[in-house]
């Protein structure tokens, strides 16, 4: 049995401290290797939390709009299973971590070419591939529209981003080759990439990410619209990929410190669902070496351990 969520303000009270408490904290640093994510201010941060209600407590800069980057996947995973089904899903791209940082060729390269995760790059692009279309803008469009479902607001594609990542993305054209000649890419390997640099592209804020969270604890209706998304049945493999490689090879940690289901990008976002309750969202540019935005870490595991959200924890 699920409990009821917390109270607002004990919410309010849990994000206002961990904001406080870590706005100082220096550690960690932007992603350099896209121009875009270097020049964002690294001292932003903020904290969002959704509520299955649809009401949102904010604290901090939650109306900065920053790169969505691989947090997309999630929403690029929940279109495709709603498309094909959750077993076909598994079979195509696979549900297992890598264990290796997000961008390997060196996981392809163990596993006879299977990106065994839709949440890392080879199966983010293998996942891109199988988004059923008539052509490549068809399948982008999908795409788009179903992060703006999720967010219960339009979102955008950002040229400058997308520019930024285009023209600095030829590892990731690598692998989309690898993946065609391993029967793990689904249409032409150039258009799947670019069709997954796109969706890395769009711009959200910490409030945006904090309903399309909720959205998913809501077993995949959106709080805000009411819209049913996602179907219930397909919720729990959603969140299954998020637990096993959601932070990648912090993805253990992660678990150990926080108890939730989770995703992050280099673009200083953080995602944290709580079943049945609430998502809690982060916003800070500076990431470990992992990847994943330090303060945000640090303000979810504050939060969750404040709140006693650790799905692993006795009632």
């Amino acid at each position: 049995m699920i409990a009821s969520p917390p109270a607002s303000q004990a919410v309010s009270l849990a994000i206002e401290a961990a904001h406080k408490q870590f706005s100082g904290n220096n550690d960690g640093k932007n992603a350099s290797y896209i121009p875009y994510l270097a020049s964002v201010p690294s001292h932003l941060f903020g904290i969002a939390v959704g509520f299955i209600d649809g009401t949102v407590i904010e604290v901090g800069d939650t109306s900065y709009e920053f790169a969505i980057e691989s947090i997309s996947k999630v929403f690029t995973l929940a279109l495709v299973i709603e498309q094909i089904g959750a077993e076909a899903l598994r079979e195509k791209v696979g549900a297992d971590p890598t264990g290796l940082p997000f961008n390997s060729v060196m996981a392809l390269a163990l596993h006879n070419g299977k990106p065994l995760s839709p949440l890392v790059n080879a199966g983010a692009m293998s996942t891109a591939s199988l988004v059923q279309g008539k052509d490549a803008e068809d399948r982008w469009r999908q795409i788009l529209n179903m992060q703006s479902r999720f967010a219960g607001r339009r979102i955008s594609l950002s040229q400058e981003v997308n520019q930024s990542e285009q023209t600095t993305n030829f590892h990731n054209r690598g692998i989309a080759w690898i993946l065609y000649s391993s029967g793990a890419m689904y249409s032409d390997p150039i258009e799947a990439c670019d069709i997954y640099t796109r969706g890395c592209s769009t711009l959200i804020t910490a409030k945006d990410l904090a309903i399309m969270g909720a959205t998913l604890a809501n077993g995949g209706i959106n709080p805000v619209t009411k819209e049913r998304i996602v179907q219930s049945a397909n919720v729990p493999h959603i969140l299954s990929e998020m637990m096993m490689e959601g932070l990648y090879t912090a993805s253990g940690d992660w678990l150990y410190s926080v108890g939730l289901p989770g995703k992050s990008g280099v673009g200083g976002g953080i995602l944290a669902v709580a079943p049945g309750k609430l998502a809690i969202a982060a916003f800070s540019p500076p990431l470990d070496e992992a990847g994943n935005s330090v303060r945000g870490q640090l303000a979810a595991e504050y939060i969750s351990q404040q709140l006693k959200l650790n799905i692993f924890a006795p009632g």
